[in-house]
């Protein structure tokens, strides 16, 4: 039995001091945002409790899929990998990058040189991703969705040669037995379609789900609870989602309150047995509390 926690967009706070000569590109605009809107809505209060009560539950390995920071700042490299801290060392957890992770052309380079051990893993060739951790039974496969876009849009991509590599390790992790688990920021499945925030590509990464097969995907970036499913290789993958670990206790804007997700994943035989269960804030209560157990396989 292998327990995985899922925890996603973090927008670690408080926003460290920015320059006004900083603020001379796309970043005018997520600090706008960020000093009007989301500074309240993602105000980082009961991070530190959401994450404790994670750790209680002593899982066996931790996925983190992306927007760890704000604007890409150099500072806030060095917040994300102090977080990363409490959340547990190299070995136990791993980041799949987010859009905000790469808010402008420098900004990977400096979450990469700063925390990237979390980012790595077993590779196929010198390509950073996708890349593996085998824990247990599971393979967790990190891809990234990462990258730069203009003012105003959030996308992701998912190109072709990421694709052919994500397609030899779910055929080599499935040929091994493993309950294969791909993360990336970005939703593979509706939300593809939204010019301005989807995921460029998904189609590419859904062929190769239907032709070699997954057992699960983990996502963030809609900041909200979400279950979908897309074609796999012996019938539906399901695709999960999850709140911004970063909300509000009583997010009221449209986002859902902070939670993460504990899958517990057992082999029967030859088949697997994977339930979910949901931990997180409800709108008019403090408390962390199970929102929701499900099964999915």
């Amino acid at each position: 039995m292998t327990l995985l926690a899922h925890i996603s967009d973090v927008h670690l706070a408080p926003m460290p001091p920015v320059k006004w000569t900083e603020l001379l590109n796309k970043r005018i605009t997520g600090y706008l945002n960020w000093r009007f809107r989301r500074q309240a809505t993602l105000s980082g209060e009961g991070l530190t409790n959401l994450v404790r009560h994670m750790r209680e539950q002593t899982p066996d390995f931790v996925a983190v899929t992306g927007d760890l920071v704000n604007l890409g700042l150099e500072p806030e490299a060095n917040t994300a990998w102090n977080w990363l801290q409490t959340v547990g060392p190299t070995e136990t957890v791993c980041v799949s990058p987010g859009n905000h992770d790469s808010y402008l052309k420098p900004s990977f380079g400096y979450n990469n040189d700063r925390w990237g051990d979390y980012m790595r893993g077993e590779t196929l060739d010198a390509a950073q991703f996708p890349f593996v951790r085998r824990v247990g039974d599971i393979a967790v496969i990190s891809c990234t969705s990462s990258v730069t876009s203009p003012p105003g849009f959030a996308l992701g991509r998912f190109e072709q040669d990421q694709a052919e590599r994500l397609g030899r390790i779910l055929k080599l992790m499935g040929e091994a037995g493993y309950f294969r688990v791909i993360l990336i920021h970005h939703p593979p499945n509706l939300e593809a379609r939204h010019p301005r925030l989807g995921l460029y590509g998904a189609k590419l990464l859904r062929e190769q789900v239907a032709t070699h097969g997954a057992e699960l995907i983990l996502h963030g970036h809609t900041h909200k609870s979400t279950i979908f499913a897309i074609p796999g290789l012996n019938g539906d993958v399901p695709v999960v989602g999850v709140a911004a670990a970063g909300a509000a206790q009583g997010e009221d804007g449209g986002e859902d309150p902070a939670r993460y997700n504990l899958f517990k994943v057992e082999r029967l035989g030859t088949t697997w047995s994977c339930t979910m269960r949901e931990f997180g804030f409800q709108r008019l209560s403090p408390d962390i509390v199970l929102r929701l157990s499900l099964r999915i396989y």
